[in-house]
């Protein structure tokens, strides 16, 4: 069974889309959820969906980690004719995983109680991101 969320961003952050996956593998029994972003510039996390500065936090920390190329700092980099912000995106990508693996058990996902799934958006721009999903039941 397979499927593709569509996810709309409005600029650098995370966008949880937790509801609609569930949704989506209600009912289906037990097996494995894949999912994986078709982006070289966002990535997927599992992360703590309880208090939004969580997400606040981690969207300043790869801020500061990996500045747009305007910043001094990253006067190195060469690709840049995308603008100040996708180089660095695709860096944020590289170091945060793009897929996930999810048990599922009696179609539920098996996440933790403050656990969502959230798409992380690298680039400033809004853009429509899709998150291709494969379930296999056992």
């Amino acid at each position: 069974m397979q499927t593709t969320f569509q996810i709309a961003t409005s600029g650098q952050g995370l966008y949880e889309f937790t509801a609609d996956v569930a949704g989506w593998v209600r009912g289906q029994g037990a097996g494995l959820l894949t999912l994986m972003v078709r982006h070289t510039s966002a990535s997927l996390l599992i992360q703590e969906n309880a208090d939004p500065e969580v997400q606040t936090d981690l969207l300043a920390y790869f801020q500061r980690l990996v500045p747009p190329t305007t910043d001094p700092s990253m006067r190195y980099l060469t690709h840049t004719y995308e603008g100040p912000d996708d180089m660095p995106a695709h860096i944020k990508a590289a170091m945060l995983p793009v897929s996930l693996s999810i048990p599922v058990t009696s179609g539920q996902m098996r996440l933790g109680t403050w656990q969502g799934i959230f798409l992380f958006e690298h680039r400033d721009a809004a853009h429509g991101r899709s998150v291709a999903a494969h379930f296999a039941p056992d």
